[in-house]
């Protein structure tokens, strides 16, 4: 993949057979992509993506500053969100089982042993997203199942660092990223039906954009909401 370099950040250059820019910045670590039409010299892409300089930063800002994962400390006070919805966190020591509760819709109480490390208080609350999503999931495959008319053998949670799902099209598995938890609901539901829809259509093609278009006319904003955004040259 070429790359192109501005300002000391990075960017990968992608030339495909369309008409706008997309110029998007992905979670977890702010890797930006450039996708240009194949006719776009690299001189052009790259005084395009210095008119987004200060839009790319920001967004960067998001994903290695206070925004991110990395640098929660887990302390009283600190936001985490929950579905798309923003709570505060409440650390409270207290003998007995360490676990998590939502309170008032603008709490998390984090229950936890006097002494207790900040990497395991993330365990906690991550063993608590992952759970959430185990109780989640199955409601929108089944429903999926059905418009779609596909079948998910398995479905798994994990942490990834490049993408909101995979999927296995010979064993009919899927996997979410568990970051996913803490997107609005609308945000989980693109990703299980994206993995979904690859049981029809393997490749990002123009089959499989036909697909998402014809089971969820909206899936391009949300992708947006998710990744960045499309910009029009």
């Amino acid at each position: 993949m070429k790359k192109i370099r501005i300002e000391g950040i990075d960017i990968d250059l992608v030339r495909k057979g369309i008409k706008n820019i997309h110029l998007t910045v992905y979670p977890p670590d702010g890797r930006v992509r450039l996708a240009v039409p194949r006719h776009m010299d690299d001189e052009e892409a790259r005084n395009f993506a210095l008119t987004k300089l200060t839009w790319i930063i920001k967004q960067k800002k998001k994903y290695t500053t206070g925004e991110t994962e990395a640098a929660k400390v887990y302390k009283t006070g600190e936001s985490h969100y929950y579905l798309g919805e923003k709570y505060i966190l409440e650390v409270i020591e207290k003998k007995g089982k360490d676990h998590l509760e939502l309170r008032d819709e603008q709490y998390m109480d984090l229950y936890v042993r006097p002494g207790n490390t900040i990497k395991k208080r993330e365990k906690i609350m991550s063993e608590w997203y992952r759970q959430k999503l185990k109780e989640i999931i199955p409601s929108y495959i089944e429903k999926w199942e059905k418009i779609i008319g596909v079948k998910v053998n398995e479905f798994g949670i994990k942490k990834m660092k490049t993408r909101w799902g995979t999927c296995n099209t010979r064993d009919k598995r899927i996997w979410i990223n568990l970051e996913l938890a803490k997107k609005a609901p609308r945000c989980l539901e693109y990703i299980i039906v994206h993995e979904m829809v690859h049981l029809l259509e393997r490749h990002h093609n123009k089959a499989f954009k036909d697909y998402m278009s014809e089971f969820l006319p909206e899936w391009k904003s949300i992708k947006n909401e998710l990744n960045g955004i499309s910009l029009h040259k």
